[in-house]
């Protein structure tokens, strides 16, 4: 399921983080593509670690955390770092499966990669292509969304960032590892609890049917969740 989740930065913040990253000093992808990636990848990245990274990294992850829609649909254990790319003069890279496992580097912590995401932090008119397209059971969905916007999606889909043309695509990207393994359960779990959301305040608090559904809920997550 591919699941847009918007305003995650407020206007303010993308200018606040443009103003540093469009004077960031950007290294070849390459340099951390694996050996089938570096067949299709052609961009430029923000070094791991390095103090800008992780200011701005550690800045998306607690506006995440208190994402009520991020919450919901990830169910998130663990969270890879946010990472930092930008696309231009044809940039692109290719149809690629994300790695299964990742090491976040110095540490011995893995993350197990259930979902994926971008963060786009340029906005659609400041450059062509660049399109994220994620191939899904129903087809191919291509996305481009405004600065401050999310998309999340299954790290098991094939998916390509298309050549960019004109300007410069810039965004950051992350893996989580969600306490819900499977995806159709993740899934379900996600449109229940927007219902039950959708119930709330349009019927009382203590309304066995909400109850119900509640207790449904959290039944299928303790069944389901591995912390």
């Amino acid at each position: 399921m591919l699941i847009p989740i918007l305003g995650v930065l407020s206007k303010d913040e993308v200018k606040q983080f443009r103003s540093h990253l469009d004077q960031a000093e950007w290294q070849d992808g390459l340099k951390t593509a694996g050996t089938l990636a570096r067949a299709v990848k052609r961009n430029l990245q923000l070094e791991d670690g390095s103090p800008l990274a992780v200011e701005l990294g550690n800045h998306i992850l607690r506006k995440l955390g208190s994402n009520p829609l991020f919450i919901s649909a990830a169910l998130p254990s663990r969270i890879y770092p946010p990472k930092f790319n930008r696309y231009q003069d044809g940039g692109t890279y290719g149809a690629h499966v994300d790695s299964a496992v990742m090491q976040v580097p110095g540490t011995h912590i893995s993350v197990r990669s259930d979902l994926s995401a971008t963060l786009f932090l340029a906005e659609p008119e400041e450059y062509d292509g660049g399109e994220l397209q994620v191939e899904g059971p129903f087809g191919i969905q291509a996305v481009k969304l405004a600065a401050g916007d999310m998309v999340l999606y299954p790290s098991s889909s094939l998916h390509q960032v298309t050549p960019v043309t004109r300007g410069a695509r810039i965004a950051s990207f992350m893996w989580i590892q969600s306490m819900v393994q499977n995806d159709s359960s993740r899934t379900l779990l996600f449109d229940l609890d927007q219902a039950i959301q959708g119930m709330t305040g349009v019927v009382p608090a203590d309304d066995p049917r909400l109850l119900k559904l509640t207790a449904v809920y959290h039944n299928l997550l303790r069944l389901w969740a591995v912390t």
